[in-house]
């Protein structure tokens, strides 16, 4: 009950309700101490009245009379004239004198709380204004005691209707948080735990219907949460599906790249100069996607594979993707261009690296191609003390607006009609592999550049790739 929140707001609710009371409860007791005072004195008063109307009373009667009133003495002035009018035996001497003319509101609860934490059996002298003005002063002495014992009764009775004041207030609180607000708040819950059961479902997905607007707000934002996690999913099972239809496909491929294999390397031994000049690019290229093949599934089901780091020269990995890749344009308009120093020597992944650059030359080559226009592409390399620079250039027509929002996420940054945007996911996730990154630097009108920072640290590299 305690760790519920309609328990702690019953607990607090009658806690402040309490609060509330006894805030209240002071200046109540010093309004009943000031009207206990003023209903003596009114006794008082007609008391001194009957004398007046018979100047000549018994002492047994003064007596009774003064203890009707509650008094010792009463003293009252009328034209000027102070007269006391009943009078009785002091059982001790005055300790103070109140009085009740014009009080203010400080005083009046400076003096009952005077009154209720004082264990004297004092006497006290009240001052007032006598009723029906029929006096100018009414003075009387009385005990305190009586006086003090009515406020602590006044004051318990105060405290218990207080208290079942602030229980019922409270009950009452917490039915109406129960049905008011955490019956909506559980209707939410069970909506997520039924949700959690079957998230593919989209019957699950909660129809916001509270009243309350901050609680609508709460199930429109749950219901928003939970059409795009479906949808998620629904993507995430297609990307399974296609990754078993993609491996099935990368298993028949494999081997047929292997009788390839096989006669790539009967080709070697020929004698034709051309076929010399080509047989090691064509056995490169099949080993390659023979390699590509068993890791296709590596997107769709695991991350790629770590790099494995090593030296070698630059300059002959991009000779060699920019051949391929002149043969590939043979037929286009297409001039390519290295600037990369002979003797640059980088640490990464070989046949990584030449995946990613051979993505970002082959888009450069298919976007120009498109247009039937001539064209440019340029792979430049520099170096500096903490990384090596690649560029790739193009003078092609630059990427599509959806291209640029999209250019890193799988299936929707595809730039070419049927792509499946998966290229560049591919090469960012391989050179963030080396601790590196991929970016664009610009994309307009006049071409296309993108920037491959791969950092020379090798610790920086390890923490990165682990990441």
């Amino acid at each position: 009950m305690l760790n519920t929140l309609s328990g702690r707001f019953l607990i607090l609710t009658t806690v402040f309700v309490m609060l509330a009371e006894v805030l209240i409860f002071v200046p109540s007791v010093a309004r009943f101490r000031e009207d206990y005072l003023l209903l003596r004195l009114e006794r008082a008063q007609i008391a001194a009245l009957s004398l007046l109307a018979d100047d000549m009373i018994s002492p047994d009667l003064e007596q009774e009379l003064l203890k009707t009133a509650g008094v010792f003495n009463v003293v009252l002035r009328r034209d000027a004239v102070r007269q006391l009018m009943l009078s009785s035996e002091l059982p001790g001497q005055v300790s103070e004198t109140f009085d009740l003319r014009d009080p203010g509101a400080l005083v009046l609860i400076r003096d009952a709380l005077r009154t209720l934490f004082s264990s004297d059996e004092t006497v006290i002298r009240v001052v007032g204004k006598p009723v029906q003005q029929a006096g100018e002063l009414i003075e009387v002495t009385m005990e305190e005691a009586p006086l003090r014992r009515a406020m602590l009764d006044y004051g318990f009775n105060i405290l218990i209707l207080s208290a079942v004041i602030s229980v019922i207030t409270a009950f009452l609180l917490f039915l109406s948080v129960r049905i008011f607000l955490m019956k909506p708040i559980k209707g939410v819950v069970r909506h997520i735990q039924t949700y959690a059961k079957a998230p593919e479902d989209a019957r699950t997905i909660i129809t916001p219907k509270a009243g309350i607007r901050e609680l609508r707000e709460a199930e429109q934002a749950l219901q928003s949460m939970q059409q795009e996690l479906t949808q998620a999913l629904r993507q995430r099972e297609r990307l399974a599906q296609l990754g078993e239809g993609v491996a099935k496909v990368s298993h028949d491929l494999r081997n047929i790249l292997t009788t390839a294999q096989l006669f790539t390397d009967r080709m070697e031994g020929s004698d034709d100069p051309m076929v010399q000049r080509l047989a090691p690019k064509l056995v490169g290229s099949i080993n390659r996607a023979v390699n590509l093949c068993e890791t296709t599934l590596a997107f769709g089901r695991a991350t790629e594979p770590p790099p494995r780091l090593g030296r070698f020269n630059l300059a002959d990995l991009v000779g060699d993707v920019i051949e391929a890749e002149r043969l590939a344009a043979a037929e286009v308009p297409l001039s390519f261009s290295e600037d990369v120093p002979a003797p640059m020597v980088v640490r990464a992944d070989a046949e990584q690296l030449h995946r990613v650059l051979m993505n970002l030359v082959r888009n450069a080559r298919q976007a120009i191609a498109a247009t039937g226009k001539a064209g440019e592409i340029c792979v430049h390399a520099e170096e500096d003390d903490t990384a090596w620079w690649l560029f790739v250039r193009d003078t092609g027509p630059g990427l599509p607006p959806r291209a640029k929002d999209f250019l890193f996420r799988p299936f929707q940054g595809g730039t070419r009609k049927g792509g499946a945007g998966l290229g560049l996911v591919i090469a960012a996730e391989l050179v963030r592999g080396h601790g590196g990154r991929l970016e664009l630097r610009k994309s307009d009108a006049e071409g296309t550049e993108f920037a491959i920072c791969l950092p020379k640290s090798e610790v920086l590299t390890k923490e990165l790739a682990e990441e």
